[in-house]
């Protein structure tokens, strides 16, 4: 994989070279030398999807075959990395809500505005709750050298058809530059989406949760450094992003036993257009030398805004004007975290990485036209210390491990649920309470590097996340309970363990990997005496990875990558997994392969295809029919500028998506996926 270095700590227009260190470790390990699967997807295959498609699930899903066929929608519900969530972090600011989650963690931020995505595979606490499938790094571009550096971009996005209402459109700029102890970085993006069209020529289903199609977004994002000297800076940061949509479509809900697909028609929908609204500030500190340490700390704080649209399924009465409402999850969170590396000790023989993160996450769900409260506010606070450390036997083996120690507690004050039965008032009051826990978590591994080109690795990691509190509070219906008998506030810990092997021959590359992902309490939500409560539930998936990369000449890459999954849980509680698990936590068996040529210095191009198995489960209902999507895109340099031609879905297949058809029963949600459309953009750098 053709990869740049990462931006290490260097003064404003110089260029770091060296190994590529995985940013979201906090012992700045090198891709290389993992003890687990580490990919790094670069700027240049970010663009290859962008030439194609501008959503965000299905760049993922195509270039990291263990992830989840995208929904398509502005929901990532669903979507997993090797079954399980992951965390998803901005320059390593957690994007996702601990108490009330929202499935919108992944659309926090416009791609453009990203130069490489760190994907660390299986269960990961490096930085806290939420990776139990593993950590998606956002990196955000940093400042190019010389004073004034911009870009803008352009593209046009539309069916085959070309049809009014289905076009697309989108403009980008960015400004960067250096200038004595200072660097700046100013980026903008805007984006309109139209109505999605599938093979059929039909529009696509409008999703209550939230949607892509007939949309529009945008992005503002700033950078601004500080070099006190060559070793030190200091470097603030913030990104608004919001996305929200027009309101012009109201479903026409299909037939799931007749494979007839929901679809959507002109209209006025109940309630206001749903929407992300989310801004992040960072402010970082970087010491590459003091008294032989590396330090880096930062502060930073999100405001989290996620409406739904209005839906049937969950009528807030008791009177006719409420039967409607919509929810809105309001989420404001503050951290630090601050980390200490010390490399080179004992003459070489180890390295220690140390630190202390914190957080405070204040989260609520309201109803947004009557103003009452769906989830009480909720106040989550945690700190952590973590050790971290390498020991090299030599030059050819690397031993590391280490542990993190976590504390939280949960505030809820005393509060009344809402009536849902639209018939009676049974509203009841509940009493607060202040859960804690406490919780170590483990990792450990090894790498040896057996050959010049080949490596063999093996590692144990543990995870963990939260039950979704939030729905557990908004749904009791007896009265005389308290929270500190109703929340057991105990982490869903999950562990990978994880055996590969590294080949690099230069011109070719292949990588496979085997892990086991195990966790003995889940969370399964069940009713128990008219309230919410999870129920322990054990859950098991193993799988396969492999990914080959050849250079053909001078002018030519081929990539392939298969991903194999299987996974149980124990859904009645006799201790053995014996259900299958469907859609809704893993992804299909998936074959990628793709093609990238660079004809002359004026003409590139790029071919992908990917296929998605089969897939049977105990509930028939639930079994997955296989497909297989083409895209591919052309760019070509003008005298000025460069032109970029770009088909999703370049044979018009006419599908269900693999959510719609493996992850819940359901005729409203039974969407189909987009058929060929075509994207034309122009870019210019001056």
């Amino acid at each position: 994989m053709s990869v740049h270095a990462q931006d290490s700590l260097k003064p404003p227009g110089e260029t770091a070279l060296g190994p590529i260190t995985v940013s979201a470790t906090r012992n700045k390990t090198e891709q290389d030398k993992s003890p687990r699967r580490v990919t790094i997807i670069d700027r240049e295959q970010i663009q290859q999807q962008l030439g194609s498609t501008s959503d965000p699930g299905q760049v993922l899903a195509n270039l990291i075959p263990s992830y989840s066929p995208s929904r398509q929608k502005l929901s990532n519900a669903g979507e997993t990395l090797r079954g399980r969530d992951p965390q998803f972090l901005i320059d390593g600011v957690p994007q996702s809500n601990p108490l009330r989650d929202s499935s919108r963690d992944s659309y926090t931020i416009d791609l453009s505005m990203v130069e490489r995505i760190e994907v660390i595979y299986g269960a990961s606490a490096e930085h806290g709750l939420g990776a139990t499938g593993g950590i998606i790094n956002f990196v955000t571009r940093r400042p190019e050298g010389g004073t004034v550096n911009q870009h803008a971009g352009i593209s046009l996005t539309t069916d085959d058809d070309i049809r009014s209402d289905g076009l697309g459109y989108k403009a980008d700029y960015r400004v960067s530059g250096a200038k004595g102890q200072w660097d700046y970085l100013a980026a903008a993006s805007w984006q309109e989406r139209g109505v999605f069209y599938s093979g059929d020529g039909k529009a696509v289903g409008v999703a209550y949760p939230g949607e892509l199609q007939d949309s529009t977004s945008y992005d503002l994002f700033g950078k601004l450094g500080y070099w006190i000297d060559d070793n030190q800076e200091i470097l603030m940061s913030l990104n608004h992003f919001k996305l929200e949509g027009n309101g012009d479509y109201v479903p026409v809900v299909g037939n799931r036993g007749e494979g007839v697909a929901t679809s959507a028609r002109k209209g006025d929908p109940l309630g206001d257009p749903g929407y992300n609204d989310v801004t992040t500030a960072r402010v970082s500190y970087n010491h590459a030398d003091w008294h032989g340490n590396e330090i880096d700390a930062q502060i930073y704080a999100q405001r989290f805004r996620a409406q739904f649209g209005t839906t049937p399924f969950f009528p807030y009465g008791p009177t006719e004007d409420r039967s409607f409402d919509q929810t809105r999850n309001e989420s404001d969170k503050v951290g630090a975290q601050f980390t200490i590396n010390r490399q080179g000790m004992l003459d070489g023989l180890v390295d220690v990485a140390t630190g202390v993160d914190l957080l405070q996450d204040e989260t609520q769900q309201v109803l947004v036209h009557t103003g009452r409260t769906y989830v009480p506010e909720t106040r989550f606070r945690s700190y952590a210390g973590f050790l971290q450390t390498d020991l090299h036997l030599g030059e050819d083996v690397t031993l590391t491990g280490g542990l993190r120690r976590e504390h939280a507690r949960l505030d809820v004050d005393d509060y009344s649920t809402i009536d849902r039965d639209n018939v009676t008032d049974d509203a009841v009051d509940v009493g607060g309470g202040k859960p804690s826990y406490s919780e170590t978590l483990y990792n450990a591994g090894i790498t040896y590097q057996a050959t010049a080109w080949g490596q063999l690795y093996a590692s144990y990691s543990e995870g963990f996340g939260m039950p979704d509190v939030g729905r557990a509070l908004r749904g009791i219906s007896a009265a005389g309970q308290d929270v500190d008998d109703l929340i057991e506030l105990r982490p869903i810990v999950t562990d990978t363990r994880e055996i590969g092997t590294r080949l690099d021959w230069g011109r070719y590359g292949l990588e496979v990997s085997y892990y086991e992902s195990n966790s003995d309490l889940g969370e399964r939500l069940t009713e128990r005496n008219g309230s919410f409560v999870g129920s322990r539930e054990k859950t098991e998936i193993h799988g396969l990875e492999v990914t080959g990369r050849a250079r053909i000449g001078e002018r030519h890459r081929v990539d392939l990558a298969y991903a194999q999954a299987e996974g149980r849980s124990d859904t009645n509680g006799n201790g053995r997994v014996d259900t299958k698990l469907t859609g809704i936590n893993i992804a299909p068996d998936t074959l990628t392969a793709s093609w990238g040529a660079t004809w002359n210095p004026d003409f590139s191009s790029y071919v992908q295809a990917v296929h998605y198995f089969d897939r049977d489960v105990e509930n028939e209902q639930l079994d997955f029919d296989g497909f297989t999507l083409v895209n591919a895109s052309i760019s070509h340099a003008l005298p000025v500028g460069s032109l970029q031609l770009g088909i999703d879905n370049v044979f018009d297949k006419d599908y269900f998506t693999y959510y719609s058809q493996a992850a819940r029963i359901s005729d409203e949600y039974y969407f189909k996926g987009r058929g060929r459309t075509f994207k034309l953009g122009y870019e210019v750098d001056f």
